[in-house]
């Protein structure tokens, strides 16, 4: 939620929805967009979840989004868990 990239409840009713959060740290964000198109240029994990996803029929500004919260939990483990490995 810090970086804006986790959904908002906008719900009502029944009706179950989210909505973009515009809040947050925007360099963060800008930080973890710039990760997340690194990514989907060089990671072949990352290119093939983008094509699944599109075969899903999500947009390709919907996957970024999930690639970015994604980015987002695995820096927060990193950074809590302080499991950094040495540099070889």
């Amino acid at each position: 939620m810090l970086c804006g990239v986790a959904p908002l409840p906008a719900s009502s009713g029944k009706t179950t929805r989210h909505r973009l959060n515009r809040g947050g740290d925007r360099q963060a964000n800008a930080a973890l967009y710039r990760v997340v198109l690194s990514r989907l240029r060089w990671d072949p994990n990352t290119r093939a979840y983008m094509q699944r996803r599109t075969k899903d029929g999500l947009s390709k500004k919907e996957i970024i989004r999930c690639l970015k919260r994604y980015v987002a939990r695995e820096l927060y483990q990193i950074i809590t868990t302080n499991n950094l490995e040495p540099a070889t």
